[in-house]
């Protein structure tokens, strides 16, 4: 990391939730900082206020004489103009992930979170954990927060620093946690891997980071976390709900939609966690962050208490309002565990009706797993699959939305395909009616339907 006097620092793609997140940090610390991005957001606005240099849309003149190091992300092509000239003139550039691994690295206690999925939801719930036992952690999360007044970021002056850890290009190899948490290893990102044995090769290497003296948290449940477990030096700790673990819950109930347990640690039952978020994978997030606290020594009590008061974070089956009376829901799921997870935690609330909006996200994604995804909404009454959204990829005729939506119906639930945000919502407001459940689920511009549905 270069020091405050060597000159600016610029990211590109600075509006992005993880950039946005080190700007400010940088911003904070006295830094003089700049960044790009396709257009202004509300992100970028605040971070201007707090005295970011932006620049909207990206050009070689963005670069100025004082920069000294340039930060990008992996959405950032090699050719981009930014990136072409800060190499040119032999300036010093690092991916995302490289910067966040030096600022760890000034925490005593830096603490990890990854896995295929649940990395925000863990996230926001040691968030609640940690700020509620008043250690002022700086916190780093993918999805805005009530505790953190809907933002993502947490700048705290204590030593631990909760952040999450993305396995694409194999970026959390450049952290080194005290504490890392391993979700589960379900291969994902294939556009980039090569295969299963590749994506948890990644994960293995992960577990090779942790400081000297630390721990693994690690999921039981996942078939093949012994990948990781049997590998690692670190001293490990498991949770689970199926499979023998150090951590688990027993007599779990569901209480109007929402579930609670009894937490036990090494065997002994430590008390009753009533959680207000639901579904089972959240059970599983929850003793995932309840070991993370009871291994750094917390009062496991209080932390149950806390780890109840998570409501959930943006886009993570978040409530939006009523459509005719029906509630209205917004996940980011796009893998078909996730989306399985999601619909089943929908189908456990009170309702007459469940309609799922799903966004597939990546044409390659979509075609790899096309069989996993038709099974994915058993539980809903019926689907309604949005175009692809293509992110980093060409147009790919192979796999139309109406092939999705053939396989799911094939599957025993009724599915179609409709094109544009604005025919989904025309849909939704003739059939949604009072008692219903709609969730739209999709890690690209889905949630722009939510200004027609309004």
């Amino acid at each position: 990391m270069i020091k405050k006097e060597e000159g600016k620092v610029h990211f590109i793609g600075v509006g992005g939730i993880s950039m946005s997140a080190l700007a400010e940090i940088l911003l904070g610390r006295g830094y003089r900082v700049s960044g790009s991005d396709r257009a202004e957001s509300p992100l970028t606005e605040a971070l201007t206020e707090k005295g970011l240099e932006f620049f909207e849309g990206h050009s070689a003149e963005n670069i100025s004489e004082d920069t000294a190091l340039v930060v990008y992300t992996v959405a950032v092509k090699y050719d981009n103009p930014e990136l072409v000239e800060a190499r040119s003139r032999g300036i010093q550039v690092i991916p995302r992930s490289k910067l966040l691994g030096e600022i760890m690295t000034e925490y005593k206690y830096p603490l990890a979170i990854a896995g295929t999925h649940g990395k925000t939801t863990t996230t926001s719930m040691l968030a609640y954990i940690f700020v509620g036992a008043g250690l002022d952690p700086t916190i780093i999360v993918g999805g805005g927060l009530d505790l953190l007044n809907k933002k993502t970021l947490r700048l705290g002056k204590g030593d631990y620093l909760i952040a999450e850890a993305c396995e694409y290009y194999r970026s959390f190899l450049d952290f080194k946690p005290f504490c890392a948490t391993v979700l589960n290893i379900e291969p994902d990102h294939l556009d980039y891997y090569k295969d299963k044995e590749d994506f948890q090769s990644a994960f293995v290497d992960f577990s090779e980071k942790i400081l000297p003296g630390g721990f693994l948290v690690a999921c039981a449940d996942d078939e093949d976390m012994h990948l990781i477990t049997e590998h690692t030096s670190a001293k490990v700790i498991t949770y689970g709900i199926k499979n023998k673990a150090d951590f688990t819950a027993e007599d779990i109930e569901y209480v109007g939609g929402y579930p609670s347990f009894t937490f036990v640690a090494f065997g002994k039952a430590v008390g009753k966690v009533k959680l207000s978020v639901t579904g089972e994978h959240n059970v599983l997030n929850a003793l995932a962050a309840l070991a993370n606290a009871y291994v750094l020594g917390l009062d496991i009590n209080k932390a149950m208490e806390d780890v109840g008061k998570f409501r959930g974070a943006m886009r993570r089956f978040e409530y939006k309002f009523d459509v005719n009376g029906a509630k209205v829901f917004d996940d980011y799921a796009h893998h078909p565990t996730e989306v399985a997870a999601t619909v089943g935690a929908a189908a456990k609330l009170p309702h007459k009706k469940l309609y799922c909006v799903f966004q597939p996200h990546t044409y390659s994604r979509a075609k790899t797993f096309l069989g996993k995804f038709a099974s994915a909404f058993k539980g809903a009454d019926e689907v309604i699959v949005a175009d692809i959204y293509a992110a980093r990829e060409a147009f790919d005729p192979t796999i139309p939305p109406s092939l999705i939506a053939e396989r799911i119906s094939a599957e025993g639930t009724p599915a179609k395909a409709i094109s544009g945000n604005e025919s989904i919502a025309a849909y939704l407001k003739e059939n949604l009616s009072e008692g219903d459940i709609a969730v739209i689920m999709g890690a690209g511009d889905i949630f722009r339907i939510y200004d027609f549905l309004k």
